[in-house]
């Protein structure tokens, strides 16, 4: 979310005097200021079956959490603090209630059809198979794989550590012995969140740098190839913005 350098000079004032008073008053200004951003991480998880007003309620009471344990001398972004709040509260609602929310019925049916190709594809490559492997695999989009994995771990968390049904055999085999770990691209995906405002003040051209370079993954010679300028030239746009990037966090 985005607010004007007055907006947020004001609001790291309120930040301020709530650490010294936790005036109550203060507190529901700093609520209310970042509403906008309880209602947009609730809406990353209104396609599990829950209904949007239950989850935005869920969200502002992480909200409510994040505003009450910030510290602002930590010199951490108040947004990026609160996404992680505001997730882990969303993540443990659907955590405690288990199946009495239910995935989409095709979700459910895919998850338990991955628990046969995980097991499948690991036998058969030595290894744990990657999302695309896994896609090609069930003849689904990536996407699918990833919603159906989230989905079979929120809804139904015991699952991970059932038998995987590849054959009578498995010998304790399970799903959860294939998976990796947590996927690094969701905490990525929650700092585009928090960056993504901040990043559209910038110049067309330097945002277009900072997509190539960062998530595209290009070198500063592949750009200044694409871009059609020199690479040294990228380098200090590439530094600029960044530096950019770093005071509008600092201020926000």
């Amino acid at each position: 979310m985005s607010f004007e350098p007055d907006q947020r000079e004001e609001l790291r004032r309120k930040f301020d005097q709530f650490a010294d008073d936790r005036d109550p008053a203060v507190r529901s200004q700093l609520v209310e200021g970042h509403l906008g951003l309880a209602e947009y991480l609730a809406r990353r998880f209104s396609n599990r079956g829950e209904p949007l007003e239950d989850l935005v309620q869920v969200a502002s009471l992480g909200l409510l959490k994040a505003v009450d344990r910030f510290e602002p001398t930590r010199g951490v972004e108040f947004s990026t603090y609160a996404t992680h709040t505001i997730v882990g509260e969303l993540k443990r609602h659907f955590r405690d209630k288990g199946w009495a929310v239910r995935a989409p019925r095709r979700m459910q049916e895919l998850y338990l059809r991955l628990g046969k190709v995980v097991s499948s594809l690991s036998q058969d490559l030595g290894r744990s198979p990657t999302i695309p492997e896994l896609a090609a695999d069930a003849q689904v989009s990536e996407e699918e794989v990833l919603e159906a994995l989230e989905a079979g771990q929120a809804y139904r968390f015991s699952s991970l550590d059932a038998p995987s049904g590849a054959g009578e055999d498995d010998d304790g085999d399970t799903l959860s012995s294939h998976l990796g770990g947590d996927d690094p691209r969701l905490l990525e995906a929650e700092h585009r969140a928090a960056l993504s405002p901040l990043i559209e003040r910038l110049p067309p051209r330097d945002q277009t740098i900072l997509h190539l370079r960062f998530f595209v993954g290009m070198t500063q010679s592949e750009i200044a190839g694409q871009m059609g300028i020199s690479q040294m030239h990228v380098s200090r746009l590439l530094a600029r913005s960044l530096d950019q990037l770093r005071a509008a966090a600092s201020e926000s």
